[in-house]
């Protein structure tokens, strides 16, 4: 491992869970069959400066201090100089939590990252306030999110904003579990990030295709599949104690070009 990470002059690697492992963005190529933004920001910055080096150590499913503890030896054994961490979103869907005691987990491990002289992204939590399901939960993201800005101030980490991304209240940029950004979502968040990094990009956002208005009848009926396709599932894993992210590994566990930009640029 020694070898191959100090073979990079720049490291990036991404902690959290299915938002950053990707899932939403379906792709073949890659692990896991998800790319996502964060597989999206490597990209441009390799393609931009082939020293960048990447590992992406997110796995679906997990909570904080699952990440914080399965993580965060793991990123700073690659040494990076750069790290982006999302985790907290699959805690607070939980029915009970103690934000306080958790986001003071949090702010250690942000400290230990930041002490190991890499630059960290943070993110705050998505404004759920239109989702008929998850609405419930904008409170608790509130809070969530004042105490990730503490944790930024403190130890001079960059935010990416998501809760003030209203472009994200457009359904269009999510999957049909209405849970994980689609391809198009990624690709917009992928660009958010890089504009927080000051990196410039070739990333093009695509144009979203007006939706007709559903009938209510019609809207009924999708919503019906749904909650029998995905909602139910998702419910049933949480009751059972179980994790979709259970049988998943870890996509970049090394450093490494992405396999799509293996044919432009080498280590």
């Amino acid at each position: 491992m020694g070898e191959e990470t100090t073979s990079f002059t720049h490291r990036y690697v991404a902690l959290g869970d299915s938002f950053t492992e990707g899932v939403g963005d379906w792709d073949p190529r890659s692990p896991n069959g998800v790319r996502g933004w964060a597989d999206r920001v490597a990209e441009q910055l390799i393609l931009a400066d082939p020293s960048w080096g990447y590992a992406n150590l997110a796995i679906r499913g997990r909570k904080m201090r699952q990440i914080l503890g399965e993580q965060v030896d793991a990123a700073l054994a690659l040494k990076p100089t750069l790290v982006t961490i999302y985790a907290g979103a699959n805690d607070i869907l939980r029915p009970s939590i103690d934000l306080d005691a958790l986001l003071a987990e949090y702010d250690a491990g942000i400290a230990r990252l930041r002490a190991s002289g890499a630059a960290v992204v943070l993110f705050t939590g998505f404004d759920s306030s239109k989702s008929a399901v998850f609405a419930k939960t904008r409170g608790r993201t509130a809070i969530y999110n004042e105490l990730v800005r503490e944790i930024a101030d403190r130890h001079d980490a960059e935010i990416v904003d998501y809760w003030r991304m209203r472009e994200f209240q457009n359904w269009g940029y999510w999957d049909v579990d209405r849970m994980h950004m689609a391809a198009a979502g990624h690709t917009l968040m992928a660009a958010r990030v890089l504009e927080v990094l000051k990196a410039a990009h070739s990333i093009e956002v695509p144009e979203l295709e007006a939706r007709p208005a559903a009938t209510r009848l019609a809207q009924l009926r999708t919503d019906a599949l749904w909650a029998r396709d995905y909602l139910g599932p998702w419910v049933g894993r949480r009751l059972r104690g179980q994790s979709s992210g259970d049988t998943v590994t870890v996509k970049y566990p090394e450093l490494t070009h992405p396999v799509w930009t293996k044919e432009t640029t080498s280590p």
